[in-house]
């Protein structure tokens, strides 16, 4: 049984139960020595935290539990580090979903110009953590769950020197979804970039059956987070793939931007009750085990991709994981510098992709690389506040565009985030 050390940054997330319930059930090949819960949330941290102690200590895990505010305290002697943060936390999202509207312009917290100003706060963060990574613990791996994980991750792996995997729980979802309508003996082609990505084949006794699950209408389940329009036929059968849910935002873009028009909430106000009766649960002494609650938030199933993957680098199992890693010449169509999310072997040495059926539609291949341009302009606006490469990443994004909208969206919503944006403001 491997012995591990992890710090969770961002720990005064409510989904953290669902982390340490993904441990409880590795129990087997894992030994949590130390679990180390870092949130600068005072009242968060330890809500939380406290619950997952209780959690540790019912089922009888002689874990080291600690919480702290102490960056640097958090990531002594860590072998794993796993980022979950929000910076602005979630009035902040509020702000990404409700000011894009005004302009005619979808705001998603991962996609769009609400995503992007996600990004843009907290890359900055993340760089930090990354800086004081390398000077405390060289050695551990970061496992980000934060999002825009794909951009986020992307920063990591070209701009720090640290061992990142970035991390999602959509491909678990999709591929578990298929699995159960078809059958575990399946072999499911996963490609794209984070949010944007596609099952582009399922192999069933030698036969692509795709196309006939399409005929069908099998639909795997929407993001607990997302409305779902669905998807037309037609377009499945057109751009070749089956498309995650974060897709519906481009496919289906004015029911999205309707529903953003008329919903009475957004889903950053949906997600504050949640996580206030989220919080006022886990203050129960008596509570000691995931609430169920916790799937009506997007990360269904988070606790089991993350705790995989972990367990597959300390065990160095090469399991086959969905992940966000360098593409390194796996999709002949991308840089090899460009990070991507794809199935790769995990072991002790990281990750190694594996071959992907060449079989792509120049339909994924080109909203590939023109998101993949936004995604690379955000990284640079993230790293030198330059207004000219915000504005390059507002141009290329497909939900953005048009210029004149977008640049009085970005001032108004600069001018929001300004205390989260200093590189900006040459501060």
């Amino acid at each position: 049984m491997k012995e591990i050390n992890v710090t969770v940054i961002g720990s005064g997330s409510t989904y953290c139960p669902e982390l340490v319930d993904g441990f409880l059930k590795r129990q087997d090949s894992l030994r949590l020595k130390r679990l180390v819960l870092m949130d600068i949330d005072e009242r968060k941290r330890t809500i939380v935290g406290s619950l997952c102690e209780r959690m540790l200590k019912k089922a009888g895990c002689e874990t080291e539990v600690v919480m702290t505010d102490d960056l640097d305290a958090a990531l002594a002697g860590a072998d794993f580090v796993v980022t979950q943060i929000r910076v602005g936390k979630l009035p902040a999202r509020y702000l990404d979903e409700s000011i894009p509207v005004k302009y005619d312009l979808i705001g998603q917290e991962t996609t769009g110009i609400g995503g992007f100003f996600k990004a843009l706060r907290t890359i900055p963060v993340i760089g930090n953590i990354c800086k004081k990574i390398e000077e405390i613990c060289p050695d551990a791996w970061l496992i980000n769950f934060t999002n825009p994980s794909g951009i986020v991750t992307d920063y990591v792996l070209n701009h720090t020197k640290v061992k990142c995997i970035g991390l999602c729980n959509v491909p678990i979802d999709m591929i578990d979804d298929i699995k159960e309508n078809c059958g575990e003996d399946v072999d499911i082609t996963y490609l794209g970039l984070n949010h944007l990505s596609w099952i582009t084949s399922v192999m069933k006794d030698g036969e692509d059956v795709l196309y006939k699950l399409f005929d069908e209408g099998f639909a795997p389940k929407v993001m607990a987070n997302i409305v779902d329009d669905g998807f037309d036929t037609e377009c499945l059968r057109a751009c070749g793939g089956w498309p995650s849910s974060y897709l519906q935002y481009y496919y289906n873009r004015d029911a999205k931007l309707k529903h953003l028009k008329e919903d009475e909430k957004t889903r950053a106000q949906v997600c504050m009750e949640i996580e206030e009766d989220l919080l006022k649960m886990y203050q129960d002494e008596e509570l000691c085990v995931k609430p169920a609650l916790l799937d009506k938030r997007g990360g269904h199933k988070y606790s089991l991709a993350a705790c995989s993957l972990i367990d597959s680098i300390a065990n160095d199992t090469n399991d086959v994981h969905v992940v966000n890693i360098l593409n390194n010449g796996t999709l002949p169509f991308m840089n090899d510098n460009d990070v991507v999310e794809i199935a790769a072997r995990i072991g002790a040495d990281g990750a190694k992709p594996v071959y992907v059926k060449p079989a792509y539609n120049k339909h994924i291949i080109g909203l590939m690389a023109v998101v993949k341009a936004y995604e690379k302009y955000t990284v640079e606006a993230a790293v030198t506040g330059d207004d000219r490469a915000a504005y390059n990443a507002m141009m290329v994004h497909p939900l953005i565009g048009d210029f004149a909208r977008a640049k009085a969206c970005y001032e108004e919503m600069k001018q929001a985030h300004k205390d989260f944006l200093p590189e900006f403001f040459g501060e």
